[in-house]
């Protein structure tokens, strides 16, 4: 008999898995060398832009400086010499000029320049100087001043920076930079400055002194209560209050020129007969052009390579000019859709700032937000209002709801508020700020009011 096996036979399978070559078809912005360029030079602000331009200048042979309004000739200088010179030799006394013939234009310069501010180690030092003293004290007071913040206060401790000087010397230094103007500077902090303001400008300085140490009560209004703690009336309590409010307690920030920023108006808006004239600013943009020797070497025959080099030079000066004459007609063109947006404020000023979006002017002049926002990037508008900056005038409206909701914006809100404060409404709450509001149909809430005076750097009403 023959037996046949069930069991199953093992057998092995090899897949081959051949990779077949697909494609991909998707949509990708590529931007260019010049494009990317465009974009650039469209967000620069004036100063900015002259940067650039002397940049391209110097990187582009075929660029040219045509007319620079900033820089002067030294043909004019020499002719203007000249003329002083002979206006001295026909005058009877050489070392006379009469008012009149001064030049308006200089004149305009010389009272435009922005003086160096001194600083507050140098007032301080200067006063140093002046006094008689033994060239030890004055050694330490120098120190003293050197090691000063930008409130007048110490930046290392005293004790570890004068280790090798006498405790008596440093304390005879330290009250005499102390008494110096402004009064209260090289201090520990705001509470030791106003003390020692305290004693060296008041006659009460023993009454202020205790007064000070319950300043903040003080400030919410408690004057019974503080006037029991320290022994005075109500009235002596009040008196000292206001004496108090008349100190600075950060006195080297009258000094602190670190938060200046000088800036150049871009465009400029001003009312002439009851219409607006947009006038940009070219007094700080140089005038350029193609250099005439390359254009005549983009002519000629006989050298390929320098033909070629000059042409294409030559396209990248044109579209550089192009690119900038681009910007400045953007630039006068969203200037243009802001004032027609913002008609109430050129004409009546900050409070009647009208809600705004980007997208309100994207839509008028048919251009992307981008665009826009490009455009009013770092860059400042003249009006007879101040200076702006273009970003100032795209605001919501106080509901939140972009120019499409309330006809009040935020900005124009917070004018209305500091203009209420600083008048007759001075010492009224957030509450009665929003009842003011509410009369004259702006409907804010309490919060709302105090969220908007602390952006305006506006203490409550009872340090007011």
């Amino acid at each position: 008999m023959d037996f046949v096996s069930t069991k199953p036979q093992e057998r092995t399978y090899t897949n081959t898995v051949q990779l077949q070559p697909s494609f991909i078809q998707e949509q990708r912005q590529v931007l260019g060398p010049q494009i990317l360029q465009s974009i650039k030079i469209m967000e620069l602000p004036i100063l900015e832009l002259r940067t650039k331009i002397a940049e391209e200048i110097e990187r582009n042979p075929a660029l040219e400086l045509t007319r620079d309004p900033l820089m002067v000739s030294l043909e004019s200088l020499a002719q203007k010499s000249k003329e002083e010179h002979e206006y001295f030799e026909t005058t009877s006394d050489s070392g006379f000029v009469k008012q009149g013939n001064t030049d308006s234009n200089y004149q305009r310069f010389i009272e435009g320049v922005p003086a160096r501010t001194e600083t507050l180690q140098e007032h301080l030092l200067w006063q140093l100087r002046l006094q008689p003293v033994h060239e030890t004290i004055r050694h330490i007071g120098e120190t003293l001043i050197q090691n000063l913040d930008s409130n007048g206060f110490h930046q290392e401790p005293v004790a570890a920076l004068l280790a090798a000087y006498r405790q008596q010397d440093i304390q005879q230094a330290l009250e005499l930079v102390q008494a110096f103007e402004p009064v209260g500077c090289c201090t520990q902090g705001y509470e030791e400055s106003l003390q020692v303001q305290s004693r060296l400008l008041f006659k009460d300085y023993e009454g202020m002194d205790k007064a000070l140490t319950y300043l903040e009560a003080l400030e919410r209004g408690k004057y019974a209560e503080v006037a029991k703690k320290i022994g005075r009336s109500l009235a002596q309590t009040q008196t000292l209050f206001e004496c108090i409010k008349k100190l600075n307690p950060f006195p080297g920030r009258a000094f602190d020129s670190s938060s200046t920023r000088y800036v150049i108006p871009d465009i400029q808006v001003i009312q002439r007969e009851g219409e607006f004239v947009i006038l940009l600013n070219h007094e700080e943009i140089p005038v350029l052009g193609i250099n005439p020797f390359f254009m005549a070497i983009a002519n000629q025959e006989e050298d390929k390579y320098s033909r070629n080099f000059a042409r294409e030079n030559i396209k990248e000066a044109q579209w550089f000019i192009n690119t900038i004459n681009r910007r400045n007609h953007t630039l006068m063109r969203v200037t243009r859709a802001l004032v027609e947006f913002q008609r109430s404020f050129f004409i009546n000023g900050p409070q009647y700032l009208a809600p705004l979006t980007l997208k309100d002017v994207a839509k008028t002049l048919d251009v992307h937000e981008t665009t826009v926002l490009r455009t009013a990037h770092g860059k400042y508008l003249r009006s007879d209002w101040g200076i702006f900056e273009l970003r100032y005038f795209f605001t919501n409206s106080i509901s939140g709801a972009g120019s499409s909701g309330s006809r009040y914006s935020k900005e124009g809100v917070k004018e209305i508020i500091k203009e209420l404060i600083c008048g007759d409404a001075r010492n009224c709450s957030d509450q009665e700020i929003a009842g003011l509001l509410a009369k004259r149909g702006i409907a804010l809430a309490r919060r709302t009011v105090a969220k908007y005076r602390k952006e305006l750097d506006m203490g409550p009403s009872y340090t007011r």
